[in-house]
């Protein structure tokens, strides 16, 4: 065979080849084996098959029969009803070739996103622990608790699909990998809602809002440069619209109840941006998603020692607190939003706190509480709500302090005050009624206070449940 034959064989039988793969209908790796799907929606299912075929979906909770036609990309769409929790069940999807899935649950969906804190696993990064993980790790066998983690991918243009993985079953070998924060979330609502729970944890350590944005959503912000779509250098975690492209952007579709995150390290040199870019993110994801304004909880970002990083700014506002702040304002300007507050367990010299329990439960708690309804208990931090003075003190005034304040006996040592001259100054500061009353014999007109306004520090002031202050403050300095 002469080599011209030879290349002419070779490209018609990749060819033919070719054609067989796009005739075999296709589903991403989050439809497969062991997921759960949101109970009682309209949820969507899709994937790929020969350009005009007729694909055939079959769920087995009631026999029932849905049909998509594949565009001339070969994509196909349809939506399917759900039933409440129960399980497991088969879906059979035929066009052309035929793929069931087997032990699928349905249940509460929850997306888990951000970075590092939201990435760190559960045993933990090197030499950087997770407090009581192992015997958490030990006792994590759950098959009503499943787990799908998308994985790291930076792309330049919207992609088809994520990157291959799969769903798998809450078990030692399994959580052990999984984020620590999501695992703890989730565990607390299977345990008290006695229904499947599906996790999807997409997230990268180091990355910022905007890289979990897309082009469309950062034409507000012209300080945020977007890398050409042929760009191949200079990408990072930092990089808008990369995790967007490659991460997230290919799973919206997919019904979920709610999402969780825990992100703002790497915005905290621009926290006056921040307070615009993440609720601009919330709402790109929101309208993405086609639920409306699904439940969106975030953990406020731990106090830190910011300054010995080598690539800390030395401007007033890389001081974290500031950022911080900006994640407290964003709680109304989010709408079916929390935010639990870590002010009690942050570390000066490790920026990834050890206590994943704490976050991850808090959240749980404002989920259990807002989302589901639960009663009789507390879920929620106080948070900076009004100040008014009289003569030469300050009276703080904070949301959610149903049975008030208390500082366990110790002494208040973290507010400031200030006034016409905006010179910040120690105060005094006690408990009253559930208000706080600062003051200084330095100051007789008090225009402004703070609390705990540092990168490092560790809260002092909680609701009588336990729940810390947020750092605030009421001025815009």
């Amino acid at each position: 065979m002469t080599q011209r034959l030879l290349a002419l064989f070779i490209t018609c039988f990749l060819l033919s080849a070719s054609v067989i793969t796009i005739a075999q209908v296709s589903l991403p790796p989050f439809f497969a084996d062991h997921m759960v799907l949101q109970q009682q929606a309209e949820v969507g299912f899709w994937g790929k098959a020969k350009p005009g075929s007729s694909v055939s979906i079959s769920t087995g909770w009631n026999n029932r029969r849905y049909s998509a036609t594949a565009d001339a990309n070969g994509k196909w769409k349809t939506r399917i009803s759900t039933p409440a929790a129960g399980g497991p069940f088969e879906i059979k999807v035929t066009g052309g070739n035929s793929i069931v899935l087997h032990d699928v649950l349905i249940g509460e969906v929850w997306l888990c996103g951000g970075q590092s804190n939201m990435e760190m696993p559960m045993k933990g990064f090197r030499d950087q622990p997770v407090l009581g993980s192992n015997d958490a790790i030990y006792n994590s066998a759950n098959d009503k608790l499943r787990l799908f983690t998308v994985p790291r991918s930076i792309k330049t243009t919207l992609q088809d699909t994520v990157k291959w993985s799969n769903w798998k079953t809450a078990e030692p070998e399994t959580v052990s990998n999984f984020s620590a924060t999501a695992y703890y979330f989730g565990r607390m609502l299977q345990e008290r809602l006695k229904v499947p729970v599906g996790l999807v944890h997409i997230s990268y350590s180091g990355s910022s809002a905007e890289a979990w944005m897309n082009e469309e959503s950062l034409k507000e912000f012209p300080d945020i440069k977007i890398p050409k779509p042929d760009q191949k250098t200079g990408l990072d975690s930092r990089t808008p619209t990369v995790f967007y492209n490659g991460m997230i952007g290919p799973f919206f579709g997919y019904g979920i109840k709610g999402a969780i995150w825990y992100q703002g390290e790497s915005n905290k040199d621009r926290p006056d941006q921040y307070e615009k870019l993440f609720p601009a993110m919330v709402k790109l994801w929101r309208e993405q998603s086609g639920q409306g304004d699904f439940p969106f909880y975030y953990v406020q970002i731990a106090p830190y020692n910011y300054a010995q990083l080598p690539t800390n700014s030395r401007d007033i506002k890389s001081n974290s607190a500031y950022v911080r702040d900006a994640q407290r304002k964003c709680v109304k300007l989010i709408p079916n939003s929390g935010m639990a507050v870590v002010m009690d367990i942050g570390e000066e010299n490790l920026i990834h706190p050890a206590n994943k329990e704490a976050g991850g439960k808090r959240l749980a708690l404002m989920a259990l509480g807002k989302t589901y309804g639960q009663k009789g208990f507390a879920y929620a931090s106080p948070l900076f709500d009004s100040m008014t003075v009289t003569g030469n003190i300050a009276r703080i005034r904070f949301t959610d302090t149903p049975n008030g304040l208390t500082s366990f006996t110790k002494p208040l040592t973290q507010f400031e005050i200030a006034g016409a001259d905006k010179f910040w100054r120690p105060a005094k500061a006690v408990i009253s009624g559930g208000t706080v009353l600062v003051s200084s014999p330095d100051v007789a007109t008090p225009v402004a206070v703070r609390y705990a306004f540092k990168d490092w520090v560790v809260g002092e002031i909680f609701s009588s449940e336990g729940f810390p202050v947020s750092s605030f403050r009421t001025d815009d300095w």
